[in-house]
């Protein structure tokens, strides 16, 4: 049975768009003159660990778990006073909500972060972590899997 795939039936070449689902996107931010204690109970109420910073609307920076402990808490801050700005990542890498599935992991493993900004002309829309791409694999391979037991079944029923 030869079946032709399309491009995005091959996971790597699946656009974002696809992989995100059907708008609309949820999108946690808040804003550089913020505490990071106001960011962190966010975080802690959402049951995420990563925020994008906007700043009238344009994406400034990201706050990660991490950046919290790491800036903050190890610092010996206060989180109460502390602006976000003061801790925040600046340098924040993003993808295009065209941009394939491959294009999210290779970014994901040559920068060494876990989530990444999905932005469409020129604003941010959402967020993908490495837990979302992990998923889309699994369910990928779950299906790839099915299909070729199928297809085993139908040869050895044939064969009988």
């Amino acid at each position: 049975m030869d079946h032709i795939r399309q491009p995005e039936e091959i996971l790597a070449y699946r656009p974002l768009r696809r992989v995100l689902g059907p708008e609309p996107w949820t999108l946690w931010t808040v804003s550089p003159g913020d505490s990071v204690l106001a960011a962190s109970r966010i975080m802690a109420d959402k049951n995420i660990g990563f925020l994008l910073v906007l700043e009238r609307g344009a994406l400034v920076g990201v706050l990660s778990e991490r950046d919290c402990v790491r800036r903050v808490t190890l610092a010996n801050k206060l989180s109460e006073g502390t602006p976000i700005a003061d801790v925040m990542t600046r340098d924040v890498v993003t993808v295009d909500v065209d941009h394939a599935f491959a294009d999210c992991l290779r970014l994901m493993h040559q920068h060494r972060i876990r989530h990444l900004p999905v932005v469409a002309n020129a604003k941010a829309v959402a967020v993908i972590s490495i837990r979302d791409l992990l998923g889309e694999s699994v369910r990928h391979h779950e299906k790839i899997i099915n299909e070729l037991e199928r297809e085993r079944l139908t040869i050895f029923t044939s064969m009988a």
